[in-house]
């Protein structure tokens, strides 16, 4: 089979593998028809993050149609249009035990490569994944839809952890990828009004466009005062942080009110400078949201209903054998593209 190959950092060559073999009892074959580039694949580009040493084919955004099964699948079938978790859990151990399966002791996770095992992604024509993390797509979903369901379900997931009353207000920090779906999942399950902050201005108009009732800069001197003129003297009793920085993360505390709590999605540092006084004397709550764990079907209902809408995120429909210019466009921070996905 054809696959994008990272062979040495920042270089990407498209070329001719090893098809992958059913050889377990609940391994399935699919056959991928779209996969989405992630920010995590752009930032193990350049090997940054240690988790996608080469070789590898990265990719773990993806959806495609079933074309082999093991003797023990009996929940999908030979042509089921498909999507699949990120994550590959044991479902043995503590954590999937109770449900936890996004801390799956044991988890492994497509496209990366690591210290601790190697597991070839979606980046190519064929990708083998267990039986127990494929999800049938709804009816009408395309696939390219459908290889957004693993970012939406990031965002669902956040929300789920989240004690968010009924008309609570909710500020969303950062509005890239998972910001923006984070907004339209909101508005599809809650009352209250949904504020965004982000000190790029189109990504403020974008965040209006998908739904949030009020967007400002944070670097603007008079935000805290636009903030609380827009939410009234209740304030926000709920934060979403989705960059994963001191500056945001900042930002998010600082907008919370009394008792209120921030989640924390986001992991581009992996250290921050943390106000720490006024979390402890304002008795802010913070949670960390890592992955997903179930929210597969809820997301895919909530596309195939249009409640999200991820087209207006994909900048560009590409072939697979051009991953390696995307790739560096998308490191370079071009200007104006959100999400890439490639067709084997």
């Amino acid at each position: 089979m054809k696959a994008l190959v990272m062979e040495k950092y920042k270089h990407l060559t498209f070329k001719e593998v090893p098809k992958p073999s059913v050889a377990g009892a609940h391994d399935v074959l699919v056959r991928v028809r779209a996969a989405a580039i992630c920010g995590s694949d752009v930032h193990g580009f350049d090997g940054s993050t240690g988790r996608r040493i080469p070789p590898v084919i990265m990719g773990h955004e993806a959806s495609g149609d079933i074309v082999e099964v093991g003797s023990g699948v009996t929940t999908v079938a030979v042509g089921d249009r498909v999507t699949f978790d990120s994550t590959i859990f044991c479902g043995t151990c503590r954590h999937c035990r109770v449900g936890e399966v996004n801390l799956c002791d044991n988890r492994k996770v497509l496209g990366v490569s690591c210290d601790e095992y190697r597991q070839d992604g979606t980046f190519a024509e064929y990708v083998l994944v267990p039986d127990h993390i494929i999800y049938p797509l709804p009816e009408g979903l395309s696939y390219v839809e459908a290889a957004l369901a693993e970012p939406a379900a990031v965002a669902a997931h956040a929300l789920r952890i989240t004690p968010v009353g009924l008309n609570d207000t909710v500020a969303v920090v950062g509005t890239g990828l998972i910001g923006l779906l984070l907004i339209q999942v909101l508005k599809a399950s809650t009352s209250g009004r949904v504020i965004a902050l982000d000190t790029d201005a189109g990504r403020r108009k974008t965040a209006m466009e998908f739904g949030a009732d009020a967007a400002f800069d944070p670097a603007d001197p008079n935000m805290a005062v636009s903030v609380a003129t827009a939410v009234g003297t209740g304030g926000i009793d709920r934060v979403f942080e989705a960059v994963g920085a001191t500056a945001p993360i900042k930002t998010a505390i600082s907008i919370v009110r009394k008792g209120g709590s921030v989640t924390l999605i986001g992991n581009v540092s992996p250290t921050i400078e943390l106000p720490l006084q006024p979390v402890v004397t304002r008795q802010i709550t913070l949670y960390g949201s890592c992955a997903m764990a179930g929210e597969y079907p809820l997301v895919l209902d909530l596309m195939a209903r249009k409640k999200i809408d991820v087209m207006p995120l994909v900048s560009a429909n590409a072939p697979l054998s051009e991953g390696q210019q995307w790739f560096e466009r998308l490191y370079a921070r071009e200007a104006g593209l959100l999400k890439v996905v490639l067709e084997p």
